[in-house]
């Protein structure tokens, strides 16, 4: 299986050069469960796409500091890809701003939250749609990192997770697009990088939140594992 994966950031945090850009943080996750998987970068930041969507089997689309809704001309032109690749039911992922910027390609909406940030190891649980992927109430502890939210699904989307923080944690379009709001790349000493880089915006109580949170156990395997079978299948 070959994944395109749509680069939508470039990380500028020093110290974080350890780490890579988003492209090989994903790499390196997905590897974790299956070392057999391709990958190919595409900087759609830089108006760099593949000439043809069957380039790949896949595409997965990253997190970013830009939002879904700024009038960037990269942001519009990503829209329109987003739409191609529904059109020709390719299989999409999409994390965080990925997360986002599909809902809205497709007929969501996307907000700043009034409630502010929301970082740190937090939990979603399934709901009874999840069917495919758990049992109803199961919870995934995730790293997040996000001020937008996904306010209104498109109205073909099924929500299959959630939580009263993060309400529309993860949802799917039909059997191609599979969205998740929560981190599955990011390494904990670098998400502490993030919400340090970002304590002004966060705040002093939720940066503190977010740091103590970090000791706590993620699922990003399970959800990789996930993604793997709903692209599989």
């Amino acid at each position: 299986m070959k994944i395109g994966i749509l680069n939508s950031d470039t990380v500028q945090i020093d110290g974080a050069m350890e780490f890579g850009q988003y492209p090989e943080m994903f790499s390196k996750i997905f590897w974790t469960v299956d070392p057999n998987i391709q990958f190919q970068t595409y900087e759609v930041q830089f108006n760099n796409y593949p000439l043809d969507v069957d380039e790949c089997d896949a595409y997965l689309i990253t997190g970013s500091k830009a939002s879904s809704y700024d009038n960037d001309q990269w942001i519009d032109d990503l829209k329109k890809f987003i739409q191609r690749l529904d059109k020709n039911k390719k299989k999409l992922i999409g994390i965080c701003f990925g997360h986002q910027i599909i809902a809205e390609a497709l007929g969501g909406s996307v907000r700043n939250s009034p409630n502010g940030w929301h970082a740190g190891v937090d939990s979603i649980s399934l709901n009874n749609n999840a069917y495919n992927y758990g049992e109803e109430g199961k919870k995934y502890n995730l790293v997040f990192s996000h001020q937008d939210e996904v306010q209104t699904l498109p109205h073909n989307a099924t929500l299959i997770a959630g939580s009263e923080t993060c309400p529309n944690g993860m949802f799917l379009i039909e059997n191609h697009i599979f969205c998740t709001q929560g981190h599955i790349e990011l390494d904990k000493k670098f998400a502490r990088m993030i919400y340090d880089f970002r304590k002004n915006q966060i705040g002093n109580h939720k940066h503190q939140h977010a740091c103590e949170t970090l000791t706590m156990q993620t699922d990003e395997h399970e959800i990789v594992e996930s993604l793997l079978k709903f692209l599989k299948k």
